[in-house]
């Protein structure tokens, strides 16, 4: 009778207590943006509010220009992501398809650039970018994070093109195709879910991104959320004190689109793991 119900009730413990650990640092960073500044630091704290506020969000718009950082964000993770996942794509069917002398040596050389740390190229990227005229420019910032993207995305989807069969693409050419007709027609549907998977998971890595906006951005127009929080944790610099609340307010601009991209994205991630899983 115990095994029977460690069997049917453990995965669920075990769920519970993960939702636990990384569910309540999420609620506890919903529940200061909505407190009032008086009983954000109250004692004893305060689990739940019967008078929730939008003040945070307007005082954290105050000292930032939030909504701009915003889509900044927004328009430096989608952009970076989509042009990884093209010319990745392009680079990956290459590996894949094309049998040339070292190519897997180049695959291996073009991965182990991700071991190169960002710091120890920052120096001549900027002096390149400043000489292209890209520094503090949204272009710029894409073509930084793709760069930093681009090894690890063509390495893992060319583990998912050798799946699909070459046969596929020979019946394609026997039926009169073009090389593009191909790709569309026979390569895309096959791939579709494995596009999306890793086009989600540069777009949270490039959410999360903070060392290239923060090197190569010195203008509002160019800046995203995550310099938004170094900068205010400069407003009470060299106090004690940290504006707690403004950092959990944009803290919540950060979180709360990830979470959503995951939640209505999951079927597709999900999809292009199992894809990927089989071989």
């Amino acid at each position: 009778m115990i095994r029977r119900l460690l069997a049917r009730g453990g995965p669920y413990a075990g769920f519970a207590v993960f939702a636990l650990v990384f569910g309540l640092p999420v609620y506890w960073i919903l529940l200061s943006v909505f407190l009032p500044p008086g009983q954000l630091l109250s004692d004893p704290p305060t689990y739940f509010t019967t008078d929730p506020t939008l003040d945070n969000i307007q005082r954290t718009a105050e000292q930032i220009p939030l909504w701009t950082y915003f889509r900044n964000s927004a328009i430096f993770a989608v952009g970076s992501s989509a042009l990884t996942v093209a010319l990745a794509f392009f680079a990956a069917y290459a590996f894949a398809r094309l049998r040339f002398r070292g190519s897997n040596l180049v695959l291996l050389v073009l991965l182990l650039t991700m071991a190169l740390p960002q710091i120890a190229t920052t120096i001549p990227l900027f002096k390149l970018y400043n000489q292209l005229g890209l520094v503090d420019t949204k272009y710029g910032l894409i073509l930084l994070q793709a760069s930093l993207m681009i090894p690890l995305t063509v390495w893992l989807m060319v583990s998912f093109l050798k799946q699909i069969p070459v046969e596929l693409e020979e019946a394609a050419h026997l039926d009169g195709t073009t090389f593009p007709q191909m790709l569309y027609l026979v390569i895309w549907p096959l791939l579709k879910p494995a596009l999306v998977t890793l086009f989600i998971v540069n777009v949270i890595t490039a959410w999360n991104e903070l060392f290239y906006p923060l090197v190569f951005s010195s203008s509002t127009q160019t800046r995203t959320l995550t310099i938004g929080l170094t900068q205010l944790t400069q407003v009470t610099a060299g106090t004690a004190s940290r504006p707690w609340d403004l950092l959990s307010t944009l803290s919540m601009f950060m979180i709360v689109p990830v979470i959503l991209l995951v939640v209505f994205g999951q079927r597709r991630i999900i999809a292009g793991l199992t894809a990927g899983a089989g071989k």
